[in-house]
């Protein structure tokens, strides 16, 4: 058997894809450890064996430990991983995802650099959320303003089928069970979300810093795609589950999440929409640079060259490029 410093590293084709993931794992009060490409999970119950390049995001939520192995294969096979805190509910750190491309980055730091683009893939954002409206033309002030109202109506409208009193979004950073159980499944459901979203843009080789609404922030971009699923998965599925019980309210909503987006196929679309934010003239499935593992260099008037040669004379390059 060969030993964890001998196993080659996986290349991107070797690695499943994104959208063919696991949303999410939540573990809590277990060690994870690693056998051959697989995490094990172990607590008092016994140890669980997860294959780790199926995991999108794996949350660690209190009382789990984490080897150094598991980290190795997990960063090999581009899972991200998330500490939490309990029901998921604070964000405290996570490791990155593997990426080798950069032409996702690029685009995005191109589309947020230039403040006239910035406001179009915002635009673009609410045209996602809410396809019955027409942003353009709109500020950024007016698209606030408006999806503000949207996200109201939305809480209003899923009460009302609910039969699930509202009275507001209440929500104490760091007490989980200060609001009601809507309020807390909304929570939760909310932690869930970013954590997926952190997991896919990562992924992606994106930045979670350069945000197109949320701004100021390190995960500013991971807020704005999952506000892309709030009123249409988030917010009425807390409902749902507030509507059946108020008991386990967080491992209820997280559970019920987790064959929500299942059945949707959300990471499949969540790849498509950033693709198709970023680089709008592409489809979301020919957006180029997914397996590409190739280092370049730039040269004079935007082009680029192989790295690993030594250009000391105009023949290095060829004339067209002088």
């Amino acid at each position: 058997m060969s030993t964890v410093s001998r196993r080659p590293a996986l290349t991107p084709r070797q690695l499943t894809r994104t959208g063919e993931r696991l949303s999410f794992v939540y573990l809590e009060r277990c060690t994870v450890h690693r056998d051959a490409n697989a995490i094990t999970a172990q607590d008092a119950e016994g140890t669980t064996h997860i294959p780790s390049a199926t995991i999108g995001t794996l949350l660690l939520g209190p009382g789990t430990r984490v080897t150094h192995q598991a980290m190795s294969v997990l960063g090999e096979t581009g899972a991200a991983v998330c500490w939490v805190g309990e029901h998921g509910v604070r964000y405290y750190a996570s490791g990155r995802a593997l990426s080798r491309s950069s032409a996702l980055m690029e685009a995005q730091a191109r589309q947020w650099a230039n403040p006239r683009s910035r406001l179009a893939v915002a635009r673009a954002m609410y045209r996602l959320r809410f396809p019955d409206e027409d942003p353009a033309g709109l500020t950024r002030h007016e698209l606030l303003g408006r999806e503000g109202k949207r996200v109201k109506d939305c809480y209003r409208v899923q009460a009302a089928r609910t039969g699930v009193p509202w009275r507001g979004r209440r929500y104490t950073p760091g007490d989980f069970t200060s609001g009601d159980a809507v309020n807390q499944a909304i929570t939760a459901a909310a932690q869930c979300m970013y954590g997926i979203a952190h997991a896919v843009v990562t992924s992606l080789g994106c930045s979670p810093a350069l945000g197109f609404i949320h701004s100021g922030h390190e995960l500013s971009f991971v807020l704005d795609i999952a506000d892309l699923y709030k009123t249409e998965i988030g917010i009425p599925l807390a409902f749902d589950v507030a509507a059946q019980d108020e008991e386990d309210i967080g491992p209820r909503t997280r559970r019920a999440l987790r064959d929500r987006i299942n059945e949707l196929s959300l990471l499949n679309r969540c790849v498509d929409d950033i693709k198709h934010l970023l680089l709008p003239e592409t489809t979301g499935s020919s957006a180029p640079g997914d397996d590409r593992d190739v280092v370049t260099l730039q040269s004079d008037h935007g082009h680029q060259v192989a790295s690993g040669v030594n250009y000391d004379g105009p023949e290095d390059y060829g004339d067209e490029l002088w």
